[in-house]
């Protein structure tokens, strides 16, 4: 009888808490998103994955929309003072991009190891034999 491999925790949840996607343990990242260079545990190379930073734009878009929408339904609904606006929503806008990154981050390292992604290698065409050189 084969052993199958042990189940795998569901994609959001290990990215969240930072878990190496072969271990499982919480040794993905070094700071709020940076990746450390290996697993503490296991000792999988985590600079073998191409994630970089191409999430980043994306969420600051995002978040930045949604934040602008909070910040006018706020100033329409209750008209606080400038400075609650200038104390609340830059505050904010770094603590949820910060921890939308790092979701997204985690996730694209645990996609790339869980699909074996690999940079594509271009092949080049064998030589016909019966096509003239």
């Amino acid at each position: 009888m084969t052993q199958s491999a042990p189940p795998q925790p569901p994609l959001l949840a290990s990215s969240a808490k930072g878990l190496c996607p072969q271990c499982g343990a919480r040794t993905l990242f070094s700071s709020p998103v940076r990746f450390a260079d290996t697993c503490r545990m296991c000792g999988l190379d985590y600079s073998q994955f191409n994630v970089g930073d191409g999430p980043a734009a994306f969420l600051t878009l995002i978040v930045g929309g949604v934040i602008l929408g909070l910040a006018l339904v706020l100033e329409f609904k209750v008209h606080p003072p400038l400075i609650l606006h200038l104390l609340l929503w830059p505050a904010l806008t770094v603590a949820c991009v910060v921890g939308a990154l790092r979701v997204a981050k985690g996730m694209l390292l645990t996609l790339e190891y869980r699909n074996k992604a690999a940079e594509g290698v271009l092949k080049k065409p064998e030589p016909d034999a019966d096509r003239p050189a």
